[in-house]
């Protein structure tokens, strides 16, 4: 059974800096995968803002971030780390995970099959 569990959350001010993680378990049986995170604001689609590779850790990360997100993965975590902070960024932040069957695969944000339960980040004054 794949779990994964969100960390690192909180609230902080604008222009500052946040560090997530993601712990996962039960994906040692499954070779070649994609870890993802993704947010959902109020009243807002959920959105993909990063994704790493299991095989050669291709990493892809959305428009609305890029310059502002450093994903990296260490053993059984995932790591986003988030740079100047925006109100905009306000939004519950959950990591997933995608099972493919052989490698080289490039990273998406389609298809995920497991998710954690998120964790809030609130950027205000």
């Amino acid at each position: 059974q794949v779990q994964l569990v969100e960390s690192g959350g909180g609230t902080v001010q604008p222009g500052g800096s946040l560090t997530l993680s993601c712990a996962a378990s039960g994906l040692a049986q499954h070779f070649y995968y994609a870890i993802g995170w993704f947010r959902q604001a109020p009243g807002k689609d959920r959105e993909g803002i990063s994704c790493i590779t299991s095989t050669y850790g291709n990493i892809l990360n959305a428009d609305s971030v890029k310059g502002r997100v450093t994903i990296s993965r260490d053993k059984n975590t995932v790591y986003l780390r988030m740079t100047d902070l925006k109100p905009e960024d306000t939004a519950v932040y959950y990591c997933a995970a995608k099972l493919y069957q052989r490698p080289g695969f490039w990273c998406s944000f389609l298809g995920y099959d497991f998710w954690g339960q998120g964790t809030q980040v609130a950027v205000s004054s």
